[in-house]
């Protein structure tokens, strides 16, 4: 019986004036041979995802990586016809300009081509064409996840999204993180880990629910977050390689609510409204803090969200 399967990819959009997309192909070893899709690959257990995206490009193009700035992120799940397995990928897109180079041919171990290409021209896998706004190679598709036991690694490497969220009165919404979890006692920003199967902006939306109580829109990504503890201890006292990456999201509770936490036994202890003095008094973990910088202008409000770049405290 095939297994569930999670991944962490780090991919790159680099396009061209006339529209040619700079692409990879698979090669015959690959799960899909011969279709196209985009430079990057998988988040080694520790590994920053930029540092994920330089050295994916780096192995199937040839080239280095000038800039970059976060466009996206994205989750699919997919049957490996090869391996057998179904295998959930989050994904985090970056928009890329690549320095002066040549352009390899071979596209790394599961490529087998690098090339411009016309993305309609083109085969393309459908997490690419799903970025590039394209028709995608229909693949099977998988109808009820639940039959398949998902596989326990033995080292930990979690995705979550999480939620920079303020109401119209411009107060934070922040979560206490309970005792046994790493970070106990510390006021973090509500969210958590995704689901197998679940797109980031749906696990955004179920756990600020089950954390708070609240509803919220969301309006623009923020930035990843990466944290890689290798000492943590988990909250049954077991030792683990705790390594977590954080979608952050900017959300919007438009009716606020007294925040109240809906689920027991979790890693959250509280929730709580704070304005920009009581943030002040409460020990907040790096990631809140590195969200806060982002938004702030320069007399400490909120300002609107860019739409790029990333933290890599937290």
């Amino acid at each position: 019986m095939p297994v569930r399967t999670r991944r962490v990819g780090a991919y790159g959009v680099c396009r061209r004036a006339d529209g040619r997309v700079l692409m990879v192909r698979a090669s015959a070893a690959a799960e899909f041979p011969g279709l196209w899709g985009l430079p990057g690959g998988g988040v080694d257990h520790g590994e920053h995802p930029v540092d994920a995206l330089v050295r994916g490009f780096r192995a199937e193009t040839g080239l280095e990586l000038r800039e970059w700035a976060l466009r996206s992120v994205t989750a699919d799940v997919r049957l490996l016809p090869r391996s057998g397995v179904v295998q959930h990928t989050d994904r985090i897109v970056y928009d890329v300009t690549p320095a002066p180079g040549e352009l390899r041919g071979e596209g790394g171990d599961t490529g087998d081509a690098a090339e411009w290409v016309w993305p309609r021209e083109c085969p393309l896998l459908p997490y690419a064409a799903h970025i590039l706004g394209e028709s995608a190679v229909r693949l099977p598709s998988i109808q009820d996840l639940s039959d398949f036991p998902l596989a326990r690694p033995d080292r930990v490497q979690r995705f979550g999204a999480y939620a920079l969220a303020t109401d119209p009165d411009g107060r934070v919404l922040l979560t206490r993180i309970a005792p046994g979890y790493p970070g106990a006692g510390r006021w973090h920003l509500p969210g958590g880990g995704t689901d197998h199967g679940e797109v980031p902006e749906r696990a955004l939306a179920r756990e600020l629910f089950e954390e708070t109580a609240q509803r919220g829109r969301v309006d623009g990504l923020l930035g990843i977050s990466h944290r890689y503890d290798p000492a943590a201890v988990g909250p049954e006292g077991v030792p683990m390689s705790w390594h977590v990456i954080r979608a952050l999201f900017r959300v919007h509770v438009d009716r606020p609510t007294r925040p109240t936490v809906q689920e027991s036994g979790g890693s959250t202890a509280a929730a709580a409204w704070c304005t920009p003095s009581e943030l002040a008094a409460k020990p907040l973990t790096d990631v809140v803090q590195a969200a806060l910088d982002q938004v702030a202008d320069g007399e400490g409000r909120l300002k609107s969200t860019p739409r790029s770049g990333h933290c890599r405290g937290g």
